[in-house]
């Protein structure tokens, strides 16, 4: 197909990309004329694993305009993967769904045949049948269903992962407004999907609900995992990744995100768990689970407070490792890490953080006594307090030669075994009953230095 891209950030970038990749032709629109002339060099617009070797290996079939109707009229289904965000009661804003709404519509007012138009951001329920849909037929003065489609299908990926996610969905989640609209979007997908998911075809309204539910539902499990972390703590000899192996063995529950360590954050989780809430009052449902997971979520950051208070000698210094979100992507948005740097700055102590992709994003956001570290072992060496709050693969590589004797570790995801980290240095493990772990230097053993 000849496909049209409306947004060329961080997930339509990758979405021209893979379908690139699968042989169909893309055209990317974007605002951003740096990231329309990144996709026309064959070069990534956006930081992503994997993305710049797609770009370029596809580019004949990849080509980006800031111009609408050029995109539109090259094409036969357009994507819309814009911003909508979050406005003050915590509910999706459509401007920018709505203005590239209004220029597609004024495009096919000027296109002759039938045209798929497709919505990937998210919405809340009951916007594209009450907003989107009237926009599209107002500028094109066409009858949605008759001479255009419209369909729903917001991606379920992660940061980090996009195009895996992307090639091997678990589902693929379509509201259709007819069902021509939803057989050509369904074909398209068992076209450029790997992993044969399956494809759920239902109205608008419950696939926006759907979108909610699913990321709703899995900070809940992320928040009840937390929570079990911290009563492990009280308990002597209990162990949280023990119950959550037994926890994910019973396939009512499963494995997946069931890690008792820090919150979620980035550009999804936190906003959709609190969009689901404003949309249950709004409906005059007990929101009650939704809150209660965002207020735990958001008790995460000054219980690390807490704690690296309490092992912080005065005029000492703490040390985050890890701004990022999670592994694997630069993004900063609700960073545990970079939260707990602020917080700590705000409290007047002297920080030295670093992150392996994290670090220019940041910098903009962290202000006070505040050291950008060139690497872990650097932001080791001078932290009195040091706590691991993403959990980087090359922050395993942390030697006891790294770390400030008399130091205390908050390995807050349990990278490092007992003993691990020698030079007396008090490792405290998130989740882990008795977590303060007093080393003897005598008999201290470098599991990491081991493997």
């Amino acid at each position: 197909m000849n496909l049209s891209i409306i947004g060329l950030g961080k997930l339509g970038a990758p979405m021209a990309a893979v379908m690139a990749h699968k042989g169909h032709k893309v055209v990317g629109v974007d605002v951003n004329p740096a990231y329309v002339t990144a996709v026309q060099q064959g070069q990534a617009p956006v930081d992503e694993p994997g993305l710049a070797e797609m770009m370029r290996a596809n580019r004949k079939r990849l080509s980006a305009t800031m111009d609408y109707d050029q995109a539109i009229l090259a094409s036969d289904a357009t994507f819309i993967i814009v911003p909508t965000p979050s406005d003050p009661d915590g509910t999706f804003s459509l401007r920018y769904v709505l203005a590239a709404a209004g220029k597609i519509g004024a495009a096919l007012r000027k296109k002759d045949g039938w045209h798929l138009v497709v919505l990937s951001s998210t919405v809340m329920p009951g916007s594209v049948e009450q907003s989107v849909l009237p926009a599209l037929e107002v500028y094109s003065g066409k009858k949605c269903g008759e001479e255009f489609g419209l369909c729903y299908n917001p991606e379920f990926i992660a940061l980090g992962s996009v195009i895996h996610d992307m090639l091997n969905p678990d589902m693929v989640l379509i509201g259709e407004s007819d069902r021509r609209s939803g057989e050509i979007l369904a074909k398209l997908y068992a076209g450029v999907c790997e992993s044969k998911p399956r494809i759920q075809r239902m109205n608008f309204v419950n696939a926006e609900l759907t979108k909610l539910s699913v990321n709703t539902y899995v900070t809940t499990k992320i928040s009840y995992a937390n929570m079990l972390a911290q009563v492990c703590e009280t308990l002597p000899g209990a162990d949280v990744d023990a119950v959550t192996a037994a926890l994910g063995c019973d396939s009512r529950i499963g494995p997946k995100y069931l890690k008792g360590a820090l919150g979620y954050g980035g550009p999804c989780f936190p906003r959709d768990s609190v969009a689901f809430s404003a949309l249950a009052r709004m409906n005059g449902v007990p929101a009650l689970l939704a809150e209660a997971t965002d207020a735990l979520n958001r008790r995460q950051v000054p219980r690390l407070v807490e704690m690296i208070f309490a092992h912080l000698p005065e005029g000492g210094t703490a040390g985050v490792l890890g701004l990022s979100y999670k592994p694997g992507t630069p993004v900063i948005e609700e960073s545990q890490g970079l939260d707990l740097a602020k917080a700590l700055l705000a409290k007047g102590v002297s920080v030295v953080v670093y992150d392996p992709a994290a670090m220019e994003n940041a910098r903009d956001r962290l202000k006070g006594h505040v050291t950008f570290a060139p690497s872990a072992a650097a932001s080791a060496t001078g932290a009195d307090v040091l706590a691991i709050t993403t959990p980087w693969a090359e922050f395993r590589g942390l030697k006891p030669s790294d770390l400030k004797p008399g130091s205390a570790v908050l390995d807050c995801w349990r990278l490092f075994a007992d003993h691990s980290l020698g030079c007396g240095v008090r490792l405290l493990h998130l989740g882990i009953g008795g977590a303060v772990r007093e080393t003897d230097p005598t008999e201290a053993v470098s599991a990491v230095e081991g493997d």
